[in-house]
């Protein structure tokens, strides 16, 4: 008998904790706030969101294990990842200097940032794979991704103002690429452009 509670017990815990997948549903009201909210594949409300928390859903209306929200937060701007209970995974890397563009999943990997502003990955599950320790990363192509070190943005022309719509390109002194495990395959004194045809990388075409 204490073993059948023992396992209902756990049973309920897993299914407590087992991930749910969802999806962002946007409504605007009259005065011009939006209302999101978290809804399941059974068309069930699990969540709604704290309009005051969020500004912008970049998902969709596709279901995942986590959507990203632009989020309003005193201690850290950016793009958040939460899942169905509005915990934070992590935050996610904007891929665009000057306008707002947050990653998103290709090869089932999408780029996060540290505090630091170090890249690594997690995968479609919300879960950090390669945790975040590179300078500059591309998204993988084929199983591999470009890593850069010792890099620096140089800007498109001239910039009339720093808080402009400002663009940059990265030119790092290394260049190498990672496997899927994050394990640094190739990293020295190469050029972006050789070691993109090396692994034949591409970047991914929405």
């Amino acid at each position: 008998m204490k073993l059948l509670l023992t396992t209902i017990l756990f049973l309920l815990i897993s299914i407590a904790n087992a991930q749910i997948k969802f999806k962002v549903i946007e409504k605007e009201t009259n005065d011009w706030k939006n209302i999101y909210s978290l809804v399941d594949e059974y068309n069930q409300t699990i969540k709604v969101l704290d309009s005051a928390k969020y500004y912008i859903s970049w998902n969709g209306d596709e279901y995942g294990y986590f959507t990203v929200f632009g989020k309003k937060d005193n201690t850290r701007s950016g793009w958040v990842a939460i899942d169905a209970n509005e915990n934070t995974l992590f935050y996610v890397y904007n891929t665009s200097f000057g306008e707002p563009s947050p990653d998103y999943l290709i090869e089932n990997k999408i780029r996060i940032v540290n505090d630091e502003n170090k890249i690594g990955f997690a995968n479609e599950k919300g879960h950090i794979i390669i945790e975040p320790q590179f300078e500059i990363a591309t998204s993988f192509h084929n199983g591999k991704a470009i890593i850069g070190q010792k890099c620096e943005k140089v800007p498109w022309g001239n910039h009339e103002t720093e808080d402009g719509c400002n663009h940059y390109s990265i030119v790092c002194e290394n260049d190498g690429y990672i496997n899927e495990t994050g394990e640094i395959i190739k990293l020295g004194n190469y050029t972006f452009e050789q070691i993109m045809e090396e692994i034949n990388w591409k970047p991914d075409e929405e």
